[in-house]
């Protein structure tokens, strides 16, 4: 059962492209935005990169699609952490848009 994911667009000026290049680079920071977190996995399909994070025992499927001019976030955390999605909503607004600097 999944709990309330934690959505969010963060606009760029970057391209596509160059937004690829970005969060290939900058995937390690994203898992430090949870709670605990470390990443697991990451893969591009299209222009969707798909992520797990682990956290507190927890696994936590994530996904980033990217335009032209924002990547919209999604995290899809487990009913366990539920309370902490504003934490990591805060997190996402203050730290994801340096990933794309």
């Amino acid at each position: 059962m999944m709990g309330e994911p934690v959505e969010m667009d963060i606009p760029h000026k970057l391209g596509k492209a160059g937004v690829h290049e970005r969060l290939d680079r900058g995937i390690g920071k994203l898992a430090t935005m949870i709670p605990g977190g470390a990443m697991v996995d990451h893969r591009w399909d299209g222009d969707t990169m798909h992520f797990t994070v682990q956290a507190m025992g927890q696994t936590i499927a994530s996904r980033l699609e990217t335009f032209e001019d924002k990547v919209h976030a999604v995290i899809d955390l487990p009913p366990m952490m539920a309370l902490f999605a504003n934490q990591v909503k805060a997190m996402l607004q203050k730290e994801a848009p340096k990933l794309l600097e």
